[in-house]
């Protein structure tokens, strides 16, 4: 018995395979979008606890100073590939937006992760206790700012 069906019914499964296979790549691309915005927060509460301790806010802990730095520590060495090509034009809800300047300047993005990546390193050994903290919390939060302020865009 001939099937007239079966070319349609392959070219059809074929085609939904394709769709499933890039709503995968998509739910994934957005995962890695939500991890990046999620590393991001996790950024700015260590250092939001370290820049209130030198403020005279909080008393100063050098264990959390020290989990705060492995936190940083930790982006530092993430921030190469978090943002691969895939994710272009991708951006979280929030009030910020990731700049197309990622994948347009990768040699000045490179550079400001170098610098920040530094900036840490030199952190985790320099910071013993509050005076320390008073002179190396503030550059490292200036790290972040200067690449924010070229790769990072307020929405509104």
């Amino acid at each position: 018995i001939k099937h007239k069906g079966i070319k349609p019914m392959i070219r059809t499964a074929l085609v939904v395979g394709a769709l499933v296979l890039g709503v995968g790549a998509v739910m994934a691309q957005q995962d890695l979008v939500k991890q990046n915005q999620d590393t991001m927060k996790a950024n700015a509460k260590n250092l939001g606890g370290m820049i209130a301790m030198v403020k005279g806010e909080k008393p100063y802990d050098q264990a959390t100073v020290t989990a705060a730095l492995a936190q940083l520590d930790e982006t530092a060495k993430k921030l190469p590939t978090m943002f691969p090509d895939s994710i272009k034009g991708m951006n979280p809800g929030g009030d910020y937006e990731v700049s197309a300047k990622i994948w347009d300047d990768k040699a000045g993005f490179k550079t400001r992760i170098d610098s920040f990546a530094k900036i840490v390193t030199e952190a985790k050994t320099k910071i013993t206790d509050l005076d320390t903290l008073k002179a190396t919390a503030p550059a490292i939060g200036k790290e972040c700012g200067n690449c924010h302020e070229t790769f990072r865009i307020k929405k509104g």
